[in-house]
Parts: structure tokens; C-alpha cells; sequence
């Protein structure tokens, strides 16, 4: 059959050129140009992990290798070490000394402008690492506890180019259940009233300090409730032999564990409930590390105009959906 065209038909634009398809056209081009920065941030992330002679350090070093990002061969460490140089994972990470921290870190921002550092020190050096990332403005991941934690959050907020995720707790799975017992905290509040609370948590004993994940936790139970309960009635198990003995800790994971216990009991005994999260090793707070340091990349690289805030912390990294 003959196919008829109006004038009015004829003089229509072209499909190519219409609103619609240009419309279409852009968000074709948009969603392009998002896989391909998302193509660009799977690409190995430049990582510097201070200190990898330390414990905590030395398996979140394995775990960025493991994950195929890159792990620079150097790491920050107190003058007590007593090595030059240590292995990870079979890569050779050379030791420097605090005093030249800042122009280590200074040269490895002008190689590697995508720079991110993972702080796994001690509690004494908390703050000042901090201050000195904040004035070099390289991102990074504090995942050392203890510290004035407020005075830590003060000074990336304050800073002008440093964007960190700061968390007490890296593992994702217990930072999971702590924001859980949060938001049954805001939602419920005043639902253990008068109840009474005991916590309980073992570490490793060379961990000097109060555990953070449990100071968090009590935080949560103290608006749902419970008695005056103070940070300081937390009970540290520290003891190899208790550790084992009372809390069940395998021996082979005396060097490295965290079991904590809350407990909760009604005012007049007949009803009691119990919370306990039981971690052997290190590997769930290197992986949760690593994907903190993923996140941060992501936020800094992968998004048009970069970060949004400065300062973010793991239920930010869980409620992003994006961890291996």
C-alpha cells in the first residue's frame, strides 16, 4: 500500500532529534559515563597501613593485597620495634621512623594522588596522627581506638582537604549489631527500665584500653533504660587463664579475640536477656578495613563533584550496600 505523509507530518523533527530522544540520549550518556568511573575506582587503590609491625596493622596489610588493591612498601612505626623492615603477605614493607612520617607521607600523596591511609597504632599517638593527616590533607581510615575521640572528629571536620572514615569498630558484621541495638535505642526507648546491666569483655592483653564497640553498646542500652551504668563498670578480662577459663576463648586465639557479654535483668530477677558477639583473629576487622578504605575512594573518586562530608564512619560504609 502507498504510505501517505501529511505536510503537516512531513515537517515533524526527525526521531534523532527529538526532546525525548535527546533526553534520552543524555541519561544514556550519563549512565555511561558512571560505569566508566566506577570501571576507574575498581582499580587498585593506593593504600598506606600504619603500622604493619603491629598486629592489627599487619592484617589489614594482608587483607588490602588479598583484595588486589595496592599496598605501598612502607609503614610509620614507633622507634621500639626493633626491625627495619617486615613481611606481609610476601611483600617487604619497609619501617619509618615517626619523625620522618610527614615527608614519607608527603611524597607518597605526589605519586599516588589517590592516596588513602590506614591508622593502626595506639591510643597515645591517636590524636596526633590525625592532626598530621588533616594538615598533609591525605584521606584515611582510623581504625585505633582510644584517644580524645571528639577532638579526633573536630579536626577533620575543621580541616580544609582531609575526608577519613573514623570507627571504633571495623567489622562489619558487630557494627551491624551495634547500630541494630541504636535504632532500638531511638525507637524504644525507656524499654529496660530499671533493668539491671553487667557487661563483660575479653581482649588479647596488650589491648590497654576499654573496648569502644562496648562503650558504643552501653551508650544504646542507656536509653533504653537500664540502671546508672558508667563506662568504667565495664569488666576488662585481660588474663590469658580467665580468658580461656571463664569466658571460653580457644588458646590458640588468646593473641587475638573479642568476646563481649551484655547482660540485662529485670528489677526483680525473674527475667534476664542476654547479648554476645564471640570474634576469633583479626580478618573480620582487616576486611571491614578494607572496605572502609573502598568507601572512602568511592565517595572521594567515584562520584561527580567527590565527597559529600567530611567525616563518616562504618554504618556509613554498611548503609552505602557496596561491601565485598
Amino acid at each position: 500500500f502507498p504510505i501517505v505523509m501529511s505536510a503537516a507530518a512531513a515537517h515533524l523533527p526527525h526521531p534523532l532529534q527529538s526532546p525525548r530522544h535527546n533526553a534520552a540520549l543524555r541519561r544514556s550518556m550519563r549512565k555511561k559515563a558512571s560505569i566508566r568511573r566506577a570501571a576507574m575506582i575498581t582499580s587498585a587503590v593506593p593504600v598506606l597501613v600504619n603500622s604493619c609491625a603491629g598486629k592489627m596493622g599487619h592484617a589489614v596489610g594482608e587483607a588490602v593485597l588479598e583484595s588486589g588493591n595496592t599496598l605501598l612498601p612502607y609503614s610509620v612505626a614507633g622507634p621500639d620495634v626493633g626491625v627495619d623492615v617486615v613481611n606481609c603477605a610476601g611483600q617487604p614493607i619497609q619501617l619509618v621512623p615517626p619523625e620522618e612520617a610527614v615527608s614519607l607521607i608527603t611524597r607518597l600523596k605526589e605519586e599516588h594522588p589517590e592516596l588513602i591511609v590506614v591508622d593502626y597504632t595506639v591510643p597515645a599517638i591517636v590524636n596526633a596522627n590525625a592532626d598530621m593527616y588533616c594538615s598533609l590533607g591525605v584521606p584515611f581510615v582510623m581504625g585505633t581506638t582510644g584517644g580524645d575521640r571528639d577532638a579526633l572528629k573536630a579536626a577533620v571536620t575543621a580541616s580544609e582537604a582531609t575526608h577519613a572514615v573514623v570507627a571504633p569498630q571495623m567489622g562489619k558484621q558487630v557494627v551491624a549489631f551495634q547500630a541494630m541495638m541504636q535504632r532500638m535505642s531511638e525507637m524504644f526507648p525507656g524499654a529496660f527500665n530499671d533493668y539491671t546491666l553487667s557487661v563483660v569483655e575479653s581482649h588479647q592483653k596488650t589491648k590497654v584500653d576499654t573496648s569502644g564497640t562496648a562503650k558504643a553498646i552501653v551508650e544504646s542500652f542507656r536509653a533504653l533504660g537500664v540502671q546508672p551504668f558508667d563506662d568504667d563498670d565495664i569488666e576488662l578480662v585481660r588474663n590469658p587463664n580467665d580468658s580461656v577459663d571463664r569466658m571460653g576463648v580457644p588458646e590458640t586465639y588468646l593473641d587475638g579475640h573479642a568476646y563481649h557479654t551484655y547482660r540485662l535483668t529485670s528489677p526483680d530477677g525473674t527475667v534476664a536477656f542476654e547479648f554476645q558477639h564471640n570474634v576469633n583473629g583479626r580478618a573480620i576487622y582487616a576486611q571491614g578495613t578494607v572496605d572502609a578504605v573502598l568507601f572512602l575512594h568511592r565517595q572521594l573518586y567515584g562520584k561527580p563533584g567527590g565527597a559529600t562530608q567530611k567525616l563518616y564512619d562504618m554504618i556509613d560504609v554498611l548503609e552505602a550496600g557496596v561491601m565485598r
